[in-house]
């Protein structure tokens, strides 16, 4: 069997998936991501989770196309698609059996992934152990380490301190201060300034912490809890393009991952 014949099953398609994802599609990779029925990443526009919604979602020139069964993920790879299906418990596993299977889902906690679910397993971020849960874990948490191939261990416990990003981190982030359904009234790539509203959760309005460009919004619709992360601003106002482009967090992730399957592949005599 060569490179192009092994699938990969990515759990999760969110930003920091779809930067997992993106470059094992262009390298000829059978990529099929699963994802939740309302898949709630707010930095929606390089996210293939958007194609839950929308049926398609294209971040930097590579397509997602929704598909309600696996029947549905040939006619995605012949057209050099990514098929994303929902499947949070990833049941297709046990048909497709996957070369690879990726747990990106990011979510600080292992949701069920098993180092038996492929011949190799990879598991982002914590809440996984190299060589119990995982063949590989690779750390999240921004700073030296990030991007680091574990083989033995486990990646950073979650601080819950978002990344310093042109010099703020917790401010940048903004969580529900109530439960209720989001409404949105900006868009991602505005410009915002401290104390606009950029929303409403039911009738409560959520207020922009600080002066910058909206990197991140949910989608509105969405029921959230109170403290729940519904918007992220970057204060880099003159760098807007970020906002619809793979950041470069995600893009070390997706190096790191390609970076072990390429060993794995060489190892077994198929790259």
């Amino acid at each position: 069997m060569s490179m192009r014949d092994s699938i990969i099953i990515v759990r999760g398609a969110g930003d920091l998936a779809t930067g997992v994802i993106y470059p094992l599609a262009r390298c000829g990779f059978r990529v099929l991501a699963t994802e939740i029925a309302q898949p709630t990443a707010i930095r929606r526009s390089v996210a293939f989770s958007e194609a839950i919604y929308e049926k398609t979602a294209e971040v930097e020139g590579v397509t997602a196309r929704k598909i309600e069964d696996l029947s549905g993920a040939e006619d995605c790879w012949a057209r050099g698609e990514v098929p994303v299906l929902c499947d949070p418990a990833a049941d297709c596993v046990r048909t497709l059996q996957p070369e690879i299977f990726v747990d990106a889902a990011i979510a600080k906690r292992n949701l069920g992934t098993s180092i038996d679910m492929a011949p190799l397993v990879i598991a982002l971020g914590p809440g996984f152990t190299a060589g119990a849960d995982a063949d590989a874990v690779i750390e999240t948490q921004r700073g030296h380490n990030l991007g680091r191939i574990i083989t033995e261990g486990t990646a950073a416990a979650n601080t819950g301190i978002p990344g310093i990003v042109g010099g703020y981190g917790r401010e940048r982030v903004i969580h529900s201060g109530n439960a209720g359904v989001f409404r949105a009234v900006c868009r991602i790539g505005d410009t915002v300034h401290k104390g606009q509203i950029l929303a409403y959760v039911d009738d409560q309005p959520v207020p922009a912490s600080l002066d910058g460009v909206l990197r991140g919004l949910l989608r509105s619709g969405l029921t959230v809890p109170a403290g729940f992360k519904i918007a992220d601003i970057d204060p880099r106002i003159e760098e807007k393009n970020n906002c619809f482009t793979i950041s470069d967090k995600a893009r070390a992730l997706g190096g790191s991952v390609l970076t072990v399957i390429c060993h794995y592949l060489m190892k077994e005599g198929k790259a």
